[in-house]
């Protein structure tokens, strides 16, 4: 098995179409598919994300980090949440992406999570965050 984050990104027209649903409606659809996803057995982490308006970002472009309000103003996709499963394969990661509930023009970036046993096992850090994984039950 392996983990898989299914990124979703909007864009303004497929979350504006999201806000004219109501949102009974909406927390039926996405709870039936996480109710899928839980039966199979291949569901980690969910998590949505509150309005972009109400975030800011941290630019290190320069040489001390730049807060400001809000996305990027050129940002044509936001970042909206995001599914983390453990799934056999990349194609399945696909498969379960490709039956998220969306609205037209939203797009599901699928990429893998690297395991920890993946990094250099003799490595203080990976020590340290190995033992802490352990203790709050993550390995």
């Amino acid at each position: 098995m392996a983990k898989y984050m299914l990124i979703m990104r909007g864009t303004d027209e497929s979350v504006a179409k999201m806000m004219e649903t109501p949102f009974e409606e909406m927390l039926e659809t996405v709870g039936r598919f996480n109710e899928e996803l839980i039966r199979a057995g291949v569901l980690v982490a969910a998590e949505g994300l509150d309005d972009p308006s109400q975030g800011v970002v941290v630019d290190f472009s320069g040489e001390t980090p730049v807060v400001t309000d809000g996305p990027y103003g050129e940002t044509k996709e936001l970042f909206g949440g995001f599914y983390v499963l453990d799934v056999a394969s990349k194609e399945e990661a696909v498969e379960w992406a490709k039956r998220l509930p969306f609205f037209p023009g939203s797009k599901v970036e699928v990429r893998r999570v690297p395991g920890i046993e993946e990094f250099p096992q003799d490595n203080e850090w990976i020590i340290k965050e190995r033992a802490w994984r352990e203790r709050t039950g993550q390995l």
